[in-house]
């Protein structure tokens, strides 16, 4: 058994290792803090001299969507990473690569808003990942890390479910995931697909061809409204098979909860330490971890629930994940929010306070 490559590393720096890793064609994407360190990794590590990965500074987060629109459009694993501006910017090409049934991965490291706002963490996105920010019809497959080492293992996952689903898939991060540092495992090297296998895989990208030896066209543009409703009638079946088979939670101290909390990426981390204090003393709560913040586990959710006096969804923001939670729940007990805004992080000490309000 190969031995495990353990080492130290920011969260943003994990993403640009295990892009490199899990055999990335091209990285395309625009400085931002707090996720500079991605594109500053790879341009240090230079994967374009090893594996032939392609790494580039695009002149805007305009341009850079739409060259990953033009990689996965040619059955390439390429890749982009932002915070909350720059991905607002991107959710056009978003969309036409949704319409399009185009495969990609984008990591949105969040930071404060509305407008600019702050470089400081936030989960103000929420609604933008989840909803999706373009129009029309369409859902991203919306990953939410927690740690390090889930920065790192969500490349690989994310590009697994984009090319599965020919869906984008975004991993939802935010300031505090990336930038904090962690013991990880580096991801082991998977080897660049060649042409012929990108042609084996991706039969509909533009470097194949149809029976008739044409090109592929690829587009979301259809002027014909009976084959467009046939299109998107087509991408809710497909949507429905994903929130059938791709939802991921995880659980914590739900056995003899009276209270259940909800809470995903940074804000989970600071809820399972809130909970660990609240046992200590005799208010017993539980946490469910929504690791695929689409499809959201509101199955799970509501079954959880039972017999609980209570709902807590602590999240870094006004309340935006508290109204998938209160639609799971469906009236069955009471659903009460709590974050904090404009960058600010909750202390552990808040969460327990409103928790022991709410036995």
């Amino acid at each position: 058994m190969a031995e495990q490559e353990v080492t130290l590393m920011k969260g943003n720096e994990a993403i640009a290792h295990a892009a490199i890793r899990c055999g990335a064609d091209g990285y395309f994407g625009y400085p931002i803090t707090p996720q500079s360190e991605v594109i500053e990794t790879l341009a240090e590590l230079k994967p374009w001299e090893t594996t032939g990965m392609v790494v580039l500074q695009a002149e805007s987060e305009l341009a850079s969507i739409n060259m990953i629109y033009g990689g996965a459009a040619a059955g390439k694993k390429v890749l982009t990473s932002s915070s909350s501006p720059g991905i607002a910017l991107m959710q056009e090409g978003i969309t036409y690569m949704a319409g399009a049934e185009l495969p990609g991965v984008f990591v949105n490291v969040q930071r404060g808003g509305p407008g600019l706002g702050t470089i400081q963490p936030s989960q103000g996105d929420y609604f933008q990942a989840t909803r999706g920010g373009g129009n029309g019809d369409y859902n991203v497959i919306v990953l939410a890390p927690n740690s390090v080492q889930e920065m790192a293992d969500f490349v690989d996952l994310a590009f697994e479910l984009a090319f599965k689903y020919r869906n984008p898939a975004m991993i939802l991060s935010d300031g505090v995931i990336g930038q904090m540092m962690e013991r990880i495992v580096l991801p082991p090297y998977k080897p660049r697909r060649t042409e012929e296998e990108i042609r084996q895989q991706c039969p509909w990208a533009t470097i194949g061809r149809t029976k008739d030896r044409k090109p592929n066209i690829i587009t979301s543009l259809e002027l014909k409204p009976e084959i467009m409703e046939a299109r998107n009638l087509h991408l809710q079946q497909k949507y429905a098979e994903i929130r059938e088979k791709e939802v991921r939670y995880e659980t914590l101290f739900c056995d003899d909860a009276e209270l259940l909390v909800v809470a995903f990426g940074s804000a989970a981390r600071l809820t399972q330490k809130a909970i660990e204090m609240a046992r200590e003393e005799g208010v017993k709560v539980g946490l469910l971890r929504p690791i695929t913040l689409w499809p959201f586990p509101s199955k799970a959710i509501a079954e959880l629930a039972k017999g609980k006096k209570g709902v807590l969804v602590v999240e870094i923001n006004a309340g935006q994940m508290v109204q998938d939670v209160r639609l799971a729940i469906n009236g069955a007990l009471p659903v009460e929010q709590f974050g904090r805004l404009g960058g600010i992080v909750p202390e552990p000490e808040e969460i327990v306070e409103v928790l022991k309000k709410m036995m």
